[in-house]
């Protein structure tokens, strides 16, 4: 990247890695890929519908679905996957937000200013590259 050689064999921690079923953007192929590229445990979930509507859909909406292999193998193609996912309705948000609570730290709240010794708060959110004129 940028010149600099990249190993992603070095890189050692957990990976929850998605893809929506229908994407034109990341096509599910290429999204499943990453399964057999990164080292480590790894998660992947396919979700129902495009690169937008797959990805945003919030639990609330109770839209689309996710499918889910329960034995977490991944074999070498996404085909291959597919064939021992289970289909699960509702938005894949529910099943990251567990991975990641699983994965994540002690919670600490958050800082009641911003800014710290020579680093200054900037400009309130969300910033004033939004009022920019393009």
């Amino acid at each position: 990247m940028c010149g600099e050689h990249i190993d992603l064999g070095l890189l050692d921690l957990p990976v929850y890695i998605y893809g929506s079923r229908e994407d034109h953007i990341v096509p599910i192929d290429g999204a499943y890929a990453s399964t057999q590229a990164l080292p480590g445990k790894k998660r992947f979930v396919m979700g129902a519908s495009g690169h937008i509507a797959g990805v945003i859909n919030p639990p609330a909406k109770n839209k689309r679905s996710h499918w889910i292999r329960a034995d977490g193998k991944l074999p070498k193609t996404h085909a291959a996957w597919l064939q021992g996912a289970a289909e699960h309705p509702g938005s894949w948000w529910t099943d990251w937000s567990q991975w990641i609570k699983a994965h994540a730290g002690k919670q600490i709240a958050a800082p009641k200013t911003y800014g710290r010794g020579k680093y200054k708060a900037g400009i309130p959110a969300p910033g004033n590259y939004v009022l920019a004129k393009a």
